[in-house]
């Protein structure tokens, strides 16, 4: 609590950058988020916030750049403050938008979803996550976030490396192990990888879809009984498994998330396997062609709708906040996301040239396609994505094994049952 505390005084206490002065403006409005600039949504999102300030020129914009576990760890004490922007981007999931959305902290959308047209550029589908019950599991009752974007994980590889090897894009899971196999022996490291960070959790998570059915996977994401751990066994062992044969680097234990892009970047790993909020940046790479495929053997990745715009019982500017989230589902936006390199939720697919978006676009359409989005390890119970991250490092790392990762991932959910 007191870490969380500490978080929350940090968020309040940034600097706002401001559009105007204050002095000048009727209204205040506030909007925070935590993509960085250079992505498709930092693009897309600083593009519907001029579109705004276009159309409100007597509103004063105070925009805030924070970081995701900024707003993890401390987004229910900051949405229950007089301090709460007045829209916002929120983790989705039942431990995070769920928990402040049951906790009567967030603002219901049903009306402006229906009086403003989004439902007719939004599938029930396109919404699941943004719906949380009073117990705060996702899927149904009142709707309380929206996505304007999608997001998948998949392996990125380095196509120049691949081409240099004589090695195509692998299949099958057997393949990809060959593959990378040939670049141990060459003495290289083959995934760019970062255990003390969200990457590790999504790699291990892959490995366990591998092993998981459709039923598995609506279980365990919608808390329907005690958590069976086979499949979270299985991929800690296999984790294990690829440390020992250099395929993940033990030290990544002690790496975050810009490490391994920093290893990857720079063509010292083949591979990074992360999400599509990174395809920009790898797009833009100018040293080598970066490209992705899917998790070989893989029906299901973690994958989604992306996080939400989500609107505070407390905010002062409900409507304002409204009508951004309208400008960001607007064609103009959507397109620019696609052709940023992005995955929008409802842009004219023949409007996208970008070749990232493309192929982003066409291997998203292929999982949606075979019902293959897994949703995230993290989401089922309010601190699980600090077990699963921990867990996974200790995997990584060799303190745990993969019996007591899963014992340990099983104690946690199930006492979110209760």
């Amino acid at each position: 609590m007191k870490t969380a505390m500490k978080l929350a005084l940090a968020l309040l206490a940034g600097l706002t950058v401001g559009t105007g002065p204050a002095l000048a403006a009727s209204k205040t409005f506030k909007v925070w988020w935590y993509e960085p600039a250079d992505g498709a949504l930092g693009i897309s999102w600083a593009a519907a916030l001029k579109e705004f300030k276009q159309q409100h020129p007597d509103v004063n914009v105070e925009f805030e750049l924070k970081t995701f576990n900024q707003i993890n760890q401390a987004g229910s004490l900051i949405l229950n403050s007089s301090e709460a922007p007045d829209v916002l981007e929120y983790n989705k999931g039942n431990g995070t938008a769920g928990l402040v959305a049951s906790e009567g902290l967030l603002q219901s959308l049903d009306k402006p979803f229906h009086d403003r047209g989004w439902d007719k550029i939004l599938s029930p589908s396109a919404v699941e996550l943004g719906r949380y019950d009073q117990n705060g599991i996702f899927g149904s009752g009142p709707l309380y976030g929206i996505s304007d974007y999608g997001e998948f994980v998949s392996v990125f590889y380095n196509a120049d490396m691949l081409s240099k090897a004589g090695m195509t894009v692998p299949k099958t899971l057997p393949e990809f192990e060959a593959d990378m196999d040939k670049f141990v022996a060459k003495g290289i490291t083959p995934i760019a990888e970062a255990a003390n960070d969200y990457p590790a959790q999504h790699l291990m998570y892959l490995l366990a879809l591998s092993k998981a059915d459709a039923k598995w996977v609506s279980d365990f994401e919608g808390l329907k009984g005690p958590l069976d751990t086979k499949p979270f066994v299985y991929a800690a062992q296999k984790l294990q498994d690829w440390v020992k044969k250099g395929y993940v680097s033990k030290d990544s234990t002690g790496m975050n998330a810009n490490d391994m892009i920093s290893q990857f970047t720079s063509g010292k790993s083949p591979f990074a396997i992360t999400g599509t909020w990174l395809s920009t940046a790898f797009g833009n790479i100018k040293t080598f062609h970066a490209s992705q495929f899917l998790f070989p053997g893989n029906r299901f990745a973690p994958g989604s709708t992306g996080n939400l715009w989500v609107v505070p019982k407390s905010a002062k500017h409900k409507d304002l906040a409204y009508d951004f989230i309208g400008i960001t589902l607007s064609p103009k936006i959507q397109n620019l996301m696609g052709n940023s390199g992005g995955l929008p939720i409802a842009a004219d697919p023949a409007k996208i040239t970008n070749p990232v978006g493309k192929i982003t676009t066409t291997l998203f359409n292929k999982l949606v396609a075979q019902k293959g989005l897994g949703f995230y390890p993290d989401w089922p119970v309010a601190g699980f994505y600090n077990v699963v991250l921990q867990g996974t490092q200790a995997v990584i790392g060799g303190s745990i094994t993969p019996k007591q990762f899963g014992e340990r991932l099983k104690q946690a959910y199930d006492a979110g049952l209760n």
